[in-house]
């Protein structure tokens, strides 16, 4: 827009009210006569609107924009680094990777510890078979308690990670971990009370469980861990992570991996790998 003594802005709104004027339909002013403010600034100058003079229908480019227009779209457009490459056949593939921690031992019980997994050699062993170049590829964890985040993979920050998490939520007092807190309580650790109504009910017998059954309901009960913190802490990392793909290679940062936080190990968990793009 060329516009004289307002600003780029004000040219936009009058241009928008001229088309509203020109679509009212009812009877009435347009919505932006209606508004003294805009009524105002409509009538302080003259509206002259203009093209650019060179334009190249077959590029869809304005070649020579008028002032007060950005030119980045232009400049983006005729850039040979804007240039996408050449995409090859499509490729969605899905495959889910058992993790076991490096922790753990064989015959060893969960502790609620928390522990720390790199994903990465998984996952780009994935993206080799694969043959995907461009696209992206979805991670997600297949568990309540667990998350998965980026960042880096070093063992002291592991520690940090766990230290932090259960100041923000400690372990509840009944919780079999030695860094349980006294006076931390949480609904969901009332196993003797659960499940919580009909719903919840339905959600146990299609996991397997027959709760209609006394002995088979003290028996879930049993089997369920004092573990709330662990929920809670997940949904604040995240379940899933999105990474792009270039050139047949992720695009993470030089120290950065893809991990997986174990909140309440260790013990075997499995994560979902999803590729989706072009070979």
């Amino acid at each position: 827009f060329r516009h004289e003594g307002m600003t780029t802005m004000t040219s936009f709104l009058k241009f928008v009210a001229l088309i509203s004027a020109f679509t009212t339909t009812n009877g009435e002013r347009p919505i932006f006569f209606r508004n003294k403010a805009f009524s105002a600034a409509f009538n302080a100058a003259p509206l002259t609107l203009s093209w650019g003079r060179d334009y190249d229908h077959n590029r869809a480019i304005k070649t020579r924009p008028n002032r007060g227009i950005s030119t980045s779209a232009s400049s983006l457009a005729s850039s040979s680094s804007f240039r996408s490459p050449p995409l090859g056949r499509q490729i969605c593939t899905y495959k889910t990777v058992t993790i076991r921690p490096s922790g753990m031992n064989a015959g060893d019980a969960p502790r609620q510890a928390v522990s720390v997994e790199d994903l990465t050699p998984e996952i780009k062993s994935f993206l080799s078979q694969s043959g995907m170049k461009q696209g992206v590829i979805h991670v997600i964890s297949r568990h309540t308690t667990t998350a998965i985040t980026i960042n880096e993979r070093e063992s002291r920050l592991a520690r940090d990670i766990e230290e932090f998490f259960l100041k923000i939520c400690p372990p509840d007092e009944r919780s079999s971990t030695p860094k349980k807190v006294s006076g931390v309580r949480y609904l969901h650790n009332d196993i003797d009370q659960r499940p919580d109504g009909e719903e919840e009910a339905e959600r146990c017998r299609e996991n397997g469980w027959n709760i209609d059954d006394a002995d088979e309901l003290q028996k879930w009960r049993d089997q369920e861990p004092i573990n709330a913190h662990s929920h809670l802490i997940s949904m604040m990392l995240g379940s899933s992570e999105c990474i792009p793909v270039v050139d047949g290679e992720m695009v993470i940062g030089q120290w950065q991996s893809v991990l997986l936080v174990d909140l309440d190990g260790p013990r075997t968990r499995s994560v979902g790998l999803q590729m989706m793009g072009f070979g």
